[in-house]
């Protein structure tokens, strides 16, 4: 059991209180090295004041928008055909992620993402009952836990919950989804996930994978959740089913902690072309960019 107290004793002593308590007793155990500490809090920065400070993560023009916006049912139906494209051409992107894993625990994490995806749910056997998810929400599976004996449920795919929304829209199945009903900077992001968070180079796609969770992690989810009820209930629409977007606000929210272990892990296993890092994480965000400035854009006509 970790003793939580002698590792911030040592957190302290060593001037480690910026990394996480898993890192931290990956040093004191001997696994890590100490002497890279440093190395690594000093990459930390750059990333914080070159990467982590991109648009799409702290000034989303369309998620800002969304959130407390008078929307209308043909921003709503934009919104979701071309989420619907973005989610399905992630399979592809997440495909060739596990397809290209280096080691055996790479491959698995990459499973796990795209099983989930497809309708494996999390199996948590230490779930956390203060977790407030909705019944639908638990029907969708935990936020955290292993598709390791999770099962498998059609309705639990993020597709299929997306596609209740359509439904409810009258946008029918046929008319999400595919290529073919994505704008020109809905495709652009899709294409970049494949070159970047599945590329064949290893540093490529860590880089473009954590720009990826934290931009998931900022909050954007929170505020489409926002706008979704703001139009609910100025409706009465008491019957609106939003689980796709509530389920990954609470899951990203929870990955958060998770996604700067991996990123500590990668530092400290490998040699880190530190500015290669950056310039691939900036260059999936700004594919993640593209996809709200081509919402935002295309809001503004249909207003």
């Amino acid at each position: 059991m970790r003793d939580n107290s002698a590792i911030e004793a040592y957190r302290k002593d060593h001037g480690l209180e910026k990394l996480t308590y898993h890192t931290v007793e990956e040093i004191q155990s001997g696994h890590f090295d100490l002497d890279k500490a440093q190395a690594f809090l000093a990459f930390q920065s750059r990333i914080n004041n070159e990467l982590l400070n991109h648009k799409v993560i702290i000034a989303n023009p369309y998620t800002q928008w969304f959130c407390d916006a008078s929307l209308n049912d043909a921003q709503i139906k934009q919104l979701i055909v071309q989420f619907s494209v973005f989610s399905n051409q992630f399979l592809v992107a997440q495909l060739e992620k596990m397809l290209n894993a280096e080691t055996i625990e790479e491959m698995r994490a990459s499973k796990e993402i795209l099983a989930n995806e497809i309708g494996v749910v999390y199996k948590n056997p230490k779930r956390n009952r203060a977790t407030k998810l909705t019944q639908d929400e638990r029907d969708f599976g935990d936020i955290e836990g292993s598709i390791d004996g999770g099962a498998f449920h059609f309705k639990a795919a993020h597709f299929e919950l997306l596609n209740q929304l359509a439904d409810y829209f009258g946008i029918a199945f046929n008319q999400i989804g595919r290529r073919q009903f994505g704008s020109a900077k809905t495709l652009f992001f899709c294409d970049e996930l494949v070159r970047l968070y599945g590329s064949a180079s290893y540093a490529t796609s860590t880089a473009a994978s954590y720009a990826v969770e934290n931009w998931a992690a900022a909050g954007f989810w929170d505020e489409l959740v926002s706008g979704f009820n703001h139009y609910r209930q100025t409706r009465n629409l008491k019957g609106l089913p939003l689980t796709f977007f509530t389920w990954h606000a609470k899951l990203e929210a929870n990955h958060a902690n998770h996604t700067q272990e991996e990123l500590e892990a990668y530092y400290f296993n490998n040699d880190v072309d530190e500015d290669h890092f950056i310039v691939s994480g900036n260059e999936m965000l700004d594919g993640v960019y593209t996809f709200w400035q081509g919402l935002d854009e295309e809001r503004k006509r249909i207003h």
